[in-house]
């Protein structure tokens, strides 16, 4: 077995670890989305010290930081023994969970301000009626938390109920 380095792209320099003149392991697999590979592939891959499939890797995992590639990472990390790229694909993945995570209370909360003004309501009031309290809406508002689906419902309903309230009360123009 050798050592060879592909110079076709200095950007990201290719090392693959196979005999001379045979086909890389992952061969098979270079024209389909790392999101269809097989956990062994995966784990070829991650083992394997070829620098641009790390690359692709790491762009499935962000743009899936929950889904089925992003277990079978996390599996293959848990088991290997490629510690470099295994802290580096950690890091990767826990950072872009935490970004998606923010992201997503962000919504929440956009979504939270539209049920509130809707409403007709205070967001104390609101609180009040849907059962939290006006800490944790807050705490939800702000985006540094979010309630759980149960509550979102309750909220969605509690929305829906004073904005038809408010629409009925309203004069309708002639």
């Amino acid at each position: 077995m050798t050592l060879a380095v592909d110079a076709h792209d200095e950007a990201a320099p290719t090392v693959r670890l196979s005999a001379p003149g045979q086909p890389s392991p992952l061969a098979a697999y270079e024209g389909k989305p790392v999101e269809f590979w097989p956990t062994a592939a995966i784990r070829l891959a991650i083992e394997s010290g070829d620098l641009t499939v790390w690359q692709r890797i790491v762009v499935a995992l962000k743009r899936d930081p929950f889904g089925r590639t992003a277990r079978q990472g996390e599996e293959v990390l848990e088991t290997g023994s490629a510690y470099g790229i295994s802290k580096a694909l950690s890091e990767v993945l826990d950072r872009t969970r935490a970004e998606l995570e923010a992201e997503e209370r962000a919504e929440v909360a956009r979504l939270l301000k539209v049920l509130i003004e809707r409403s007709g309501l205070s967001a104390r009031e609101f609180a009040s009626r849907s059962g939290v309290s006006g800490e944790d809406l807050a705490t939800y508002i702000e985006g540094a938390a979010s309630p759980s689906a149960a509550q979102m419902v309750r909220m969605r309903r509690l929305s829906d109920r004073f904005a038809k309230m408010k629409a009925q009360r309203s004069p309708r123009p002639e």
